[in-house]
């Protein structure tokens, strides 16, 4: 018998034993607790242990430096429901993650630069979802507001109308309306749940909201022709800001491309013709030449940027 068949017999029933001893069990087996009782938990395995203590340890961390009321607010305002640790500690993973293998691949310089666009990938994320929120709640409230002054019609409290728009309304509107509701319900006013809604979303459409509801409490009249009202003015104010939108497009779209064609050029040169680059790196004026290219890049970025956003 050759020594390759002798192996391969020897490989297949070393299989075969431990997939018997795998498969088949040795006695009865024991059903765990936890299974036969739903109110205890499941003793925690070790991973379990380790990422309790590790978001035990950047919590302390936070709370010392103070930044876990900032991080939360910057969650809360994106509507991410995960925990200012648990952010930071996967932000922190993925950051060493990244740089090891930007080390491993392409050195120390690629492994810092990696390292370093974690982070800011993360805040750039963190600031997308919070624009995209704000623009779906103003969408929204135009028909929260109608949804109330129905309600209210209807017969029902301000309250009540208030807990139909949290019930029927979708997200992010409903969300905050179910906030208030909850709050109210634990003995806080209506107007500073109202007040930190607005402040949250940073919706001056809101504020008007706010203070409309706000005078009402105070003075009394009829709170449905003023929601009506008010619904009717955000409602002008959301067509004249997609039509400010479509019309400042082209402008949007020329500033992505000039800023996108001078990165693309270098970037096509280097992979191309590497040479032609290097009488900008290969001396003090070449490089003095980038610095003021990049400098005059990032004003003109900056100047296109507040050219478009127009506020009103």
């Amino acid at each position: 018998m050759s020594p390759a068949l002798l192996l391969g017999l020897l490989l297949v029933t070393g299989g075969l034993a431990v997939l018997a001893l795998g498969v088949v069990p040795a006695g009865p087996r024991r059903v765990p607790l936890a299974r036969l009782d739903p109110t205890v938990a499941p003793p925690p395995t070790l991973l379990t242990r380790v990422a309790a203590q590790a978001q035990d340890g950047v919590e302390q961390v936070l709370a010392r430096r103070g930044g876990v009321g900032a991080v939360a607010s910057a969650l809360e305002r994106a509507g991410i429901a995960t925990g200012p640790a648990e952010v930071v500690l996967l932000t922190g993973l993925a950051t060493l993650v990244a740089g090891a293998l930007g080390w491993l691949l392409g050195g120390v310089l690629a492994g810092l630069l990696l390292a370093l666009l974690v982070p800011l990938g993360a805040r750039v994320v963190v600031r997308l979802r919070t624009g995209r929120r704000q623009v779906r709640f103003a969408d929204q409230l135009d028909d929260a507001l109608q949804l109330m002054a129905s309600s209210l019609r209807a017969g029902h409290s301000l309250l009540r109308a208030v807990d139909a728009v949290a019930d029927q309304a979708p997200a992010p509107i409903g969300e905050e309306f179910a906030r208030i509701v909850n709050e109210t319900r634990v003995g806080r006013d209506l107007g500073a749940a109202l007040d930190e809604v607005a402040a949250r979303v940073d919706s001056d459409d809101f504020r008007w909201t706010a203070q409309a509801i706000a005078i009402h409490r105070e003075v009394g009249g009829n709170l449905a022709e003023v929601l009506d009202t008010v619904g009717h003015t955000i409602r002008e104010r959301n067509a004249i800001r997609r039509q400010v939108k479509a019309l400042s497009a082209e402008g949007r779209l020329s500033a992505w491309v000039l800023m996108a064609l001078p990165v693309g050029i270098v970037a096509f040169l280097a992979v191309t013709n590497p040479a032609y680059l290097s009488a900008f790196t290969g001396s003090l004026a070449g490089w003095v030449m980038v610095a003021v290219s990049a400098v005059l890049l990032v004003v003109g970025g900056l100047w296109l940027k507040k050219t478009v956003a127009i506020r009103f």
